[in-house]
């Protein structure tokens, strides 16, 4: 029994010690893990370039994790890049016009709200009705933003982007006029200048068109202050049906008359 008690006495030692050994290797390995992690912090707050390296490899990283995992590329700034705006936020007059104009040319609201809004920014700013703007905008594309006539004229209000470079300047190049907010500002400074030009809106339009010196415009006039006309009751709160059986309906891509020597000299004049 004394040999027994004994053995069971060193087991027990044995035992006590393992459990002693362990638990300090355990909570050294701890204070280690704590004091890495403690220096790597204290690393990255004293080298701001550390930590955004280290932030720009973790973002990489989470990309790469999400495009494997989605099978596509993921871009969360994505939505940012959008020409949009809630047409909800909007005061009531430029939703009402948003609203119609979506039902209209089975466009988005959310996009046209955008352009309504631009309208409006870019109609005051040039001393034009915005609906005039929209007007034009519908006529020459449909709300097409990317649209380009027979001619080359491109875009929501049908720029002639090579004959405007200048003006694309500044929004990072000729390319811009794919852009439906550049196109629009531009849109509406030629706009500005051919009615100041003509001196009456149907006769700038007759110059926006390229048609001032010939006997017709194909109507091109007439079908804008149709729309020009709606959209303004529209805006003042009146029922307007969205199609009037009476007027064409404006195709997203009208074919533009040819460029005459006269449209030419407009188009190139500063």
């Amino acid at each position: 029994m004394t040999a027994l008690t004994t053995m069971g006495q060193s087991f027990q030692r044995i035992s006590s010690a393992m459990t002693r050994v362990f638990f300090q290797t355990t909570h050294n390995s701890f204070a280690v893990l704590g004091l890495t992690v403690a220096f790597a912090i204290i690393a990255l707050m004293a080298r701001p370039d550390l930590r955004q390296s280290s932030e720009n490899q973790l973002s990489t990283w989470l990309q790469l994790r999400q495009t494997e995992v989605l099978g596509m590329k993921v871009e969360a700034d994505a939505a940012e890049r959008a020409t949009v705006a809630n047409p909800k936020d909007l005061p009531k007059q430029q939703a009402a016009v948003a609203y119609w104009l979506s039902k209209k040319y089975h466009i988005a609201p959310e996009p046209l709200s955008a352009l309504v809004v631009e309208a409006y920014e870019a109609g005051a700013r040039a001393k034009l009705d915005p609906t005039l703007v929209l007007a034009v905008m519908a006529i020459e594309s449909g709300f097409n933003p990317f649209a380009q006539s027979p001619v080359g004229a491109q875009g929501l209000m049908q720029v002639m982007t090579t004959a405007h470079s200048d003006k694309f300047e500044n929004f990072g190049g000729k390319l811009a006029t794919f852009d439906p907010v550049t196109n629009l500002r531009v849109g509406v400074k030629v706009l500005q200048d051919c009615i100041a030009r003509a001196g009456s809106v149907e006769g700038g339009l007759r110059y926006y068109v390229g048609a001032a010196n010939n006997e017709s415009d194909d109507g091109y006039s007439s079908k804008v202050l149709a729309e020009y006309g709606r959209l303004q009751q529209v805006a003042a709160g009146r029922s307007v049906p969205v199609s009037n059986p009476n007027t064409a309906v404006p195709a997203p891509s009208p074919a533009k008359p040819a460029v005459t020597d006269e449209k030419l000299a407009l188009l190139t004049s500063p």
